[in-house]
């Protein structure tokens, strides 16, 4: 299983098991953002904790899934983000557009504050 998804509340965590998010698995990470999105959930977390590389095509999956929450007054945050896939989300500007947490913990705080 590359990707698992956990159901707490109203919010939907889904945690990356895989080390890269390439163009080989992105198509299944959108798969899941789409089933979530078109299950009437907006509020999700992505747990980056396992990943260590991601190119474009897996950030291009995060942006989706960050615009179909936003579109339907949800919240998408990435948490758990490592250094060198921090790098990339930096360099592509995309902090600025996508919430992101240091742990899952302060993630759900966010959704209940």
């Amino acid at each position: 299983m590359n990707f698992e998804l956990q159901h707490n509340e109203n919010i939907v965590t889904v945690v990356s098991h895989v080390e890269k998010l390439d163009a080989s698995l992105a198509p299944e990470l959108k798969g899941h953002f789409l089933y979530i999105n078109k299950n009437n959930r907006n509020r999700v977390i992505f747990d980056m904790s396992k990943t260590k590389y991601c190119d474009s095509s897996g950030l291009s999956a995060i942006l989706m899934a960050n615009r179909l929450c936003k579109d339907t007054n949800g919240k998408f945050i990435l948490c758990n983000v490592q250094p060198t896939v921090m790098k990339m989300i930096r360099i592509a500007q995309l902090d600025k557009v996508i919430d992101i947490e240091s742990s899952h913990k302060t993630s759900l705080e966010r959704f209940h504050s």
